[in-house]
């Protein structure tokens, strides 16, 4: 079968985390996408052309790992950071290389970048991501 132009650009902006350009090249950012008491927080990273995505959620202490909005990596933006404790993750894998949480990684969170957006890929079930006991459909909000 083929796609028109118009099919091909068609995705579901509940699944929209941002514009890749508003994602600087070695920037983060936080989103929350669901509703109620459990919607899915995470953030998104980039590192050149490379987009990822993790639950916002130190694998250490179970709490977000920015303190201020979109403060998740060290000074120089090489590695994430977790603002309570330290502990540092390589922003490719999520990997800790450092801190209380050593050898254990972020939840990671898949995304696909269609028509110059960042969106959650196809395959992520939110309320799994989130911990959510049920689900619900809402539009992303940016943090």
């Amino acid at each position: 079968m083929t796609r028109t132009p118009a099919e091909a650009t068609v995705f579901d902006l509940e699944r929209v985390v941002c514009r890749l350009s508003e994602l600087e090249a070695h920037a983060a950012r936080a989103f929350t996408i669901g509703c109620g008491d459990w919607p899915l927080r995470g953030f998104v990273v980039r590192s050149g052309d490379a987009v990822r995505g993790y639950v916002n959620r130190c694998p250490h202490a179970g709490h977000a790992l920015n303190l201020l909005p979109q403060r998740f990596l060290t000074a120089d933006g090489a590695l994430i950071v977790c603002a309570s404790h330290g502990a540092l993750f390589e922003k490719a894998t999520g990997y800790c290389v450092a801190g209380p949480c050593a050898g254990r990684s972020l939840t990671p969170v898949a995304l696909e970048v269609r028509c110059g957006f960042v969106l959650l890929a196809g395959s992520e079930e939110l309320t799994e991501l989130s911990g959510a006991p049920g689900g619900c459909s809402e539009r992303a909000s940016l943090e």
